[in-house]
């Protein structure tokens, strides 16, 4: 029996076992919103912009280890939400996101908010594909779910043409699909494999570089057993950050622009690199020439082309990290590793990772307080030096999961991502560490936590400036402060070096701005009054709660590299 394509599209939705979709309704999906509307396992979450949308869809598909489903019509609808397809494809994130399109017989016409979303997201979704024949709807639909989360995941975009989603066609659902061109890699090949652990084996200084792919390869548990069956040290990227517990004695700690100094000097200094799950980017290597310049390279990972692209590897290993390190346990042995592990201890008394005590409240006692706490929780950042910041402070294990923005770096991203997680798992305390600038960027999101009564954290580190643009102009523009105060107005003198007692008062009020949502709203201006705004929070179980810690302009995110330094080169006071 045929059926229309709106109804296949839900029937589609439920065999995915699909129980949200992040939605915003417009003229071209009406009718696929009608049809959600008729049934009952599948909810329909209101954002209130497209770009707060599919952050949402990222932080639900991070928390749970599910697609996240994106339902936008054509035109603005579709643009608005490729700030977050570049956002989930850089981090691998899983998402299908449905754009609606102006019919079949309209496109080309400059029809009424008719934009070639497929052409313009290319670069920036794993697949895209406008449907033209309502018969391919099912096949095509199966394909986005399949693609989005084998092999390396990432974003999938199918344009909706609104005639397809009326059109009577087949009411069948495939349960598999085969796809032309598109085999994930499902081994590993051993040889290369032996090769890699043999370079470990026989090391001098050996160390393990884990990134983000352990995360999305679930691998945690594996990569934790090695680590102990070795006794090989251990640096993360910022996306690899809680690989293993960061109390593990054998974690040194993230290792790259904002790296721990102990980290950035191991790196520098050991014989094999041991990479797993990382694409190697800039912010981790800094000056190409000399990154691990003492080390053989072992690198492995999904994306056959991610292997060799930034660094030149000298063992390339293509598989699941779970698949690698499977096999590495079966062969791994405890190594001597005490006079490495003793040197990287004295690097870690020579600069260890501390701010300053006594000039007030600083981001390391905030975070002091979270670690001491949240006994359990998922914790979501924006972007910025509160980011860099968690990525230090922060203490993460099996019971606490990081979600942040790594590739793109997405100011805008924590708050609603912290909305997305806190739907995919309500039964979990969410915290969304933001700044100022970016929390602004999606505030608006606040009304759709309200209304969904998702009781959301929000600690927002006000320190009233842009502040990693702003460091960075303090540290090499000369303190030429531009266009980074958020005080600044048109009455304020040209050149400003900094806050003093004339500078306006900040807007907004984040206190009253979050009530005016009806939300919770909290200001702490001292060490002292850190814990008792947390523990009320926790009390909010109705709504979000705004905690607003109000910080120093000058506090910096160190050690710091200037970009394209040699990682051995950190600012460190």
């Amino acid at each position: 029996m045929d059926i229309t394509g709106r109804k296949l599209f839900v029937k589609a939705l439920q065999e995915e076992g699909v129980d949200t979709v992040f939605g915003y309704p417009g003229g071209t999906v009406t009718d696929l919103f009608d049809e959600l509307y008729k049934q009952e396992g599948i909810e329909v979450v209101l954002p209130r912009h497209e770009q707060g949308l599919i952050h949402e869809a990222e932080g639900y598909a991070r928390a749970t280890g599910r697609v996240g489903v994106c339902l936008v019509t054509s035109g603005p609808g579709a643009t608005n939400i490729m700030t977050g397809l570049a956002d989930a494809h850089y981090d691998s994130i899983p998402l299908v996101c449905f754009t609606g399109q102006v019919p079949l017989s309209l496109i080309g016409n400059d029809a009424f908010q008719e934009v070639d979303i497929v052409g313009m997201t290319r670069s920036i979704t794993k697949y895209g594909v406008t449907v033209r024949r309502r018969e391919d709807l099912g096949r095509i639909i199966k394909m986005a779910f399949h693609i989005a989360s084998t092999g390396k995941p990432g974003p999938v975009l199918i344009d909706l043409p609104k005639d397809i989603q009326t059109a009577a066609g087949p009411s069948d659902y495939p349960a598999a699909v085969q796809i032309r061109g598109y085999k994930p890699n499902m081994s590993v090949h051993l040889g290369q494999l032996k090769k890699a652990y043999k370079l470990l084996r026989a090391a001098e200084r050996p160390l393990l570089l884990a990134g983000g792919g352990i995360h999305i390869a679930h691998a945690n548990d594996l990569l934790l057993a090695f680590v102990e069956k070795t006794q090989i040290p251990v640096v993360t990227t910022v996306m690899g950050k809680g690989a293993i517990p960061t109390s593990h004695p054998l974690y040194i700690g993230n290792s790259g622009m904002h790296g721990k100094y102990a980290a950035n000097i191991a790196v520098s200094e050991c014989d094999v690199l041991f990479s797993i799950g990382t694409r190697f980017n800039d912010r981790i290597t800094g000056d190409l020439n000399e990154f691990a310049p003492k080390a053989k390279i072992v690198h492995i990972d999904v994306d056959t082309a991610s292997i060799s692209r930034n660094v030149a590897v000298d063992v390339p290993v293509v598989s699941d990290a779970t698949l690698a390190l499977e096999k590495l346990l079966d062969w791994a042995e405890s190594k001597d590793t005490e006079a490495w592990r003793r040197q990287i201890a004295e690097w870690e008394a020579e600069n260890p990772l501390e701010m300053r005590r006594d000039h007030g409240m600083t981001p390391q006692m905030i975070f002091e307080h979270v670690n001491r706490t949240f006994g359990e929780a998922i914790y979501v950042t924006d972007v910025g030096q509160h980011q860099m910041w968690a990525t230090q402070y922060l203490e993460l294990d099996s019971w606490h999961q990081l979600i942040t923005s790594g590739g793109l770096g997405t100011m805008g991203f924590g708050f609603p991502a912290a909305i997305g997680a806190k739907i995919g798992c309500p039964n979990r305390e969410v915290v969304c560490f933001s700044g100022d600038g970016g929390m602004q960027m999606n505030i608006q999101e606040m009304a759709t936590a309200v209304t969904l009564g998702a009781p959301v954290i929000v600690c927002v580190f006000n320190n009233q400036y842009l502040g990693m643009v702003r460091q960075m102009q303090q540290l090499f523009y000369g303190k030429r402060y531009e266009a980074t105060c958020l005080r600044r107005r048109r009455g304020c003198p040209a050149n400003c070096k900094g806050p003093n007692e004339a500078c306006p008062p900040y807007t907004p009020d984040f206190v009253a701005l979050a009530e005016s949502y009806g939300a919770h709203g909290i200001r702490v201006i001292c060490e002292e009054e850190i814990q008792a705004a947390l523990d009320t929070a926790r009390k909010h179980r109705d709504a979000p709660t705004v905690i607003e810690f109000l910080i120093s302009s000058d506090e910096l995110v160190l050690p710091m590299v200037k970009g394209g330094n040699p990682m051995s080169e950190m600012i460190l006071k």
